[in-house]
């Protein structure tokens, strides 16, 4: 591409080592990792004062996942091994400054992994990539406010404008984010949500007229049976451990359903309890099912069979609170015993088994990840899992409900305050009330969207607050492609990472404060996975005195580009006033400015779990068919899922190892059935081209090393974001849009030794 730049890391000589998979999680090697890293970025006192203070009630949310904290108290490790890595990286002493990131090209920088790019520390100053350099240099705040405005103004069509957005966004900036992009006249908001759970929402807001959970996590006490489908919370989500243990604790039950076996669902130690440290741990999941990829819709059919079968449903729910009941039944008692086998790889006996626990079960919580949300079909299996949760009316009770785990800490925080590229024209205009701004209603783009209309020239600024979307999208070249058409790209950042170096042919840095710092606005405001909006405040000195905070960085963009109103950006004094706005315009957010200075801050209005009440057109929860999926692989092609290792957070690279599978020193790794690495010829180690396939679109990548794994026959996987570049743009999920990562359809070629 332009400049020379790599769109993926380079090919580095892993010297792989296998192991065995761990047996337990989390214990003292994870109380000691988490340490280590902390003083090894942030040193003694810097660490003691960010482990004091993380997710504590007057203290800073985690920056890593979405997972609540308990309503009434904080323990005194309020944080997991992971979480630890997140803000010990944002914390750290290390920095960026335009000295040493403009001592070297932006392809010299391409050629470092993205752990060695992330190490480079903290962003010190705004810079600018000219239009013909290769080199950043330092730019004034206000030049790099006027070069925004300019873009701004020379846009042949406000659809030409793109403002992305990650999930550690506040709600404060979110808001103001998304108003920006409406007053440049497009709805052109593409966020993270559209690349994980954007199926969740949609699935959901049909089913029970909510895109979002419907379960505290207080439920977690109280459910008698918890599955945890397509996710692993050992390394994703790690503080759920706890709350599946305490499932445990009560005399409930778990079940996981994935096609690896995590460790963390076999055995947790609690880093805070010293017998499970010094023992043996809890057993978190009483049965697993190594389910094949693709294949939960066949199986969450099986066990609605099961449950139609022993008459397992809440006939008096259905009646008062469903509809389409009846047309499900009669297709679920139609679905074929011997398609539904086939497709999940689960015995008929053990469908049975699993699916009389299911039957019998009164307070029942479905939890799943992104194992659920990239595939073609994933709309229709979230849907499943909502038509089994109503047949056993598991909604309006405690210990019961649906769970998606977001991976983001504020992901579902920026959905609801605006950042979506369809909202709701009720939204929209509580927004021009409040602001003056005429909002468009032409439906905007969502990730995939906004690459193709890249590809296609149709877009000529491009806007990112936080994200690496270079590394996070799917079809990696491609994207690196779409990118390099545009004129201006600006990345709103914390540290430097693939997304700073893949750009537009002028490109801005513009760095901001972190969750882990002082903020002159006051505190901001965060959404965890359910629902609950409660205060971060920061208490590190900042990073560089040159930093600004998310908000105030909008704001000064949006008094660059509209100095003449009709809203007066300059009018936004700190965050208390943007969250006054935010109460005008969003229901549930009423009283914000006191209501988020509670002590654990408040819950939105939740339907399904407050009443339960139905926010659909017919007032009523709905039952939908489907049918299951026809996927008939070439003779020797395998299905390939991404998957995260333990040493990294979405797209940041913390180590090189995983070291609950037991793969050490390398990330450029393929996961494989031994009966399969001995039909096509391979052993432990060796090297491996793999192609995937989308209609006549072939996509190479080479030089894959194969690790012998338990994982169903057929079945392949790989680290994202390195295998991302397999994954085709065009290959999304029906009705969500989102990239297929969990079904890529591949075939391997030995490499000669």
């Amino acid at each position: 591409m332009a400049r020379g730049v790599r769109a993926q890391p380079p090919i580095e000589e892993e010297k792989l080592s296998i192991g065995r998979p761990k047996k337990v999680a989390a214990g003292f090697t994870g109380v000691q990792k988490s340490f280590a890293i902390s003083l090894s970025e942030a040193g003694l006192l810097r660490t003691i004062k960010t482990m004091r203070t993380v997710n504590r009630f007057d203290g800073y949310d985690c920056p890593g996942c979405a997972w609540p904290d308990p309503d009434d108290h904080r323990s005194g490790f309020e944080f997991c091994e992971n979480g630890a890595k997140a803000f010990a990286t944002e914390a750290t002493k290390k920095r960026a400054t335009p000295g040493l990131i403009g001592s070297m090209t932006v392809s010299q920088l391409s050629e470092m992994s993205d752990m060695d790019l992330d190490k480079l520390g903290r962003i010190t100053h705004p810079m600018i990539l000219r239009k013909h350099s290769d080199r950043y240099e330092e730019i004034a705040w206000e030049d790099a406010f006027s070069i925004i405005s300019d873009a701004t103004r020379n846009l042949a069509d406000p659809r030409e404008a793109v403002l992305y957005t990650s999930g550690r966004t506040s709600n404060e900036a979110a808001f103001l984010w998304g108003t920006l992009a409406r007053q440049i006249g497009s709805n052109n908001l593409p966020d993270c949500s559209n690349m994980c759970h954007e199926s969740s929402g949609y699935a959901l807001g049909r089913s029970i007229g909510i895109g979002k959970g419907t379960v505290r996590l207080s439920c977690f006490d109280e459910a008698d049976l918890i599955l945890v489908i397509g996710q692993n919370p050992g390394t994703n989500h790690p503080r759920m451990l706890t709350a599946l243990s305490n499932c445990k604790k009560n005399g409930g039950s778990v079940i996981s359903i994935n096609p690896l076996e995590e460790t963390a669902m076999r055995r947790f130690k609690h880093p805070q309890n010293p017998l499970q440290m010094l023992g043996t741990g809890t057993q978190i999941a009483d049965e697993h099912l190594p389910v094949r990829i693709g294949g939960d819709a066949a199986l969450l059919q099986g066990f609605a069979k099961v449950m139609l079968d022993e008459g397992g449903v809440d006939r008096s729910f259905i009646e008062e609170h469903t509809s389409g009941f009846e047309q499900w039944k009669e297709h679920i008692e139609n679905a074929d015993w011997g398609q539904i086998v086939s497709q999940s790889g689960i015995s008929k006996e053990r469908i049975l088994e699993i699916g009389s626990a299911v039957s019998k079960s009164k307070r029942m919580i479905v939890c799943w990840a992104m194992g659920l949300t990239q595939h073609k079909n994933s709309v229709g299996v979230i849907q499943e899992i909502a038509n089994l949760l109503l047949a056993g009316g598991h909604f309006g009770k405690p210990g019961a409900g649906a769970c998606p785990v977001r991976g983001h800490s504020n992901v579902q925080g920026d959905r609801t305050v605006g950042i979506n590229h369809h909202p709701s024209d009720e939204f929209l205009s509580a927004c021009e009330d409040a602001t003056g701004i005429e909002m468009p209603r032409e439906r905007g783009y969502d990730a995939v969207e906004f690459i193709q209309a890249a590809l296609d020239d149709r877009v000529r600024l491009y806007m990112s607050m936080g994200g690496n979307l270079v590394s996070a999208m799917s079809d990696t070249e491609r994207v690196a492609e779409a990118i390099g058409k545009i004129d201006l790209s600006v990345q709103i950042s914390t540290k430097i990472n693939r997304s700073h170096l893949v750009t537009g042919k002028t490109a801005l840095i513009l760095p901001c404060l972190g969750r882990t710092e002082r903020d002159p606005g006051g505190f901001v405001t965060v959404e965890n996975s359910m629902g609950l909006v409660h205060s971060s405040t920061g208490s590190l000195e900042p990073a560089s005195p040159m930093l600004l905070s998310e908000p105030e960085i909008v704001r000064r963009i949006g008094s660059a580009c509209f100095p003449n109103g009709p809203f007066e950006w300059q009018s936004l004094s700190d965050h208390d006033s943007v969250r006054e706005l935010i109460s005008r315009c969003v229901p549930g957010f009423e009283d914000y400015n006191s209501r988020s200075r509670e002590r654990g801050g408040f819950y939105l209005p939740n339907g399904p779990r407050d009443g339960p009440v139905w926010a659909t057109a017919s007032g009523k929860a709905h039952f939908f068919c489907h049918g299951l999926p026809e996927r008939k692989l070439d003779e020797g092609r395998f299905v390939l899922m991404t998957v995260r290792s333990h040493d990294q957070y979405n797209t940041t690279i913390y180590g090189m190892d995983d070291r609950y599978r037991g793969i050490y020193n390398a990330r450029r790794i393929v996961m494989m059935n031994e009966e399969d690495m001995s039909h096509i010829g391979v052993a432990g180690g060796d090297e491996v081209d793999i192609t995937s396939h989308w209609g006549e679109r072939q996509i190479h990548s080479e030089r894959w090393k194969v690790v012998p794994y338990d994982i169903p026959r057929g079945n392949l996987c790989s680290y994202f974001p390195e295998a991302n570049v397999l994954v085709p743009l065009e290959s999304t999920a029906e009705g969500s849009n989102t990239p297929t990562s969990k079904w890529i359809e591949v075939s391997l070629s030995p490499r000669a030794a």
